[in-house]
């Protein structure tokens, strides 16, 4: 696909960069991304990647937006309260850029229907707030071999990495199984700092444009985690697991369960 004119002045300092260029600009233009949850991450998420000009993005969601999601959750407006969330996110995202097309899943992600979410798309983006749905959307990528990235902030502080199924280490060689649901504190409990999610979202998107133009070092086998209070980022190398139970020598997940009954986002 050769881009016309418009394009051609919409991506142009896209195109001036020698690791994008119009080739990594038409490559950007035909990817397809999912992106679960249009909330504190997947606001910016799905902002930067719209203005990047991904060919298609798809957002999937069940909830509506609330009055307490604006303080973070930048896609959304007070006009938009009450409305569903990827209704109100695929709005803002055809005003930014008419030349990306979105598929709205208004649906609660779960074990019966994730594997046919992601099937139609290219990369995964995790922007879920617990770690059920954590380890629910990292089991079926691995399955599937798609590659995601994966996000989580609360308070002052977020980590992010990038799995890609097959190479790197997954989200279970980190984390090897969830926690009780009485053992972690979500930001609707102990509060969160707005624009943590938005620097941790940033950086998801860059990680799926770089994956997408197949340029740099992505966030694989290690885990980036930023400090707002301190204004750090640290980098912890993390090893793959042979005895890790997705995607170990001998991985003993072939199927999905769900692990709570809903899915939050941040």
């Amino acid at each position: 696909m050769k881009l016309n004119e418009e394009q051609a002045r919409r991506y142009n300092r896209h195109i001036l960069l020698p690791e994008v260029g119009e080739g990594g600009q038409r490559k950007i233009s035909e990817a397809k991304v999912l992106v679960i949850g249009s909330g504190g991450l997947g606001s910016p998420v799905l902002l930067y990647l719209a203005a990047a000009g991904v060919g298609t993005l798809g957002i999937a969601d069940s909830d509506v937006v609330d009055i307490s999601n604006l303080q973070r959750q930048i896609i959304h407006t007070s006009e938009d309260i009450d409305k569903e969330k990827p209704v109100s996110a695929r709005e803002k995202i055809c005003k930014l850029n008419p030349d990306v097309s979105v598929n709205t899943h208004i649906v609660k992600v779960d074990s019966k229907n994730i594997l046919e979410l992601i099937s139609g798309y290219d990369f995964i983006v995790d922007g879920t707030d617990n770690f059920y749905s954590k380890f629910l959307i990292n089991d079926a990528c691995v399955i599937a071999g798609k590659p995601f990235s994966h996000a989580g902030v609360l308070q002052f502080t977020g980590q992010s990495m990038t799995v890609l199924p097959g190479k790197t280490t997954c989200y279970r060689c980190v984390f090897k199984e969830a926690p009780s649901p009485d053992a972690v504190k979500t930001s609707s409990e102990v509060g969160i700092l707005g624009s943590v999610a938005g620097m941790l979202g940033i950086l998801q998107a860059t990680e799926v444009l770089k994956f997408i133009i197949g340029k740099g070092n992505l966030l694989t086998d290690c885990l980036m985690i930023f400090d707002a209070l301190e204004m750090e980022f640290r980098k912890v190398k993390v090893k793959m697991r042979k005895n890790c139970p997705a995607c170990g020598e001998s991985g003993k997940i072939t199927s999905l369960i769900d692990y709570e009954n809903t899915l939050q986002h941040i």
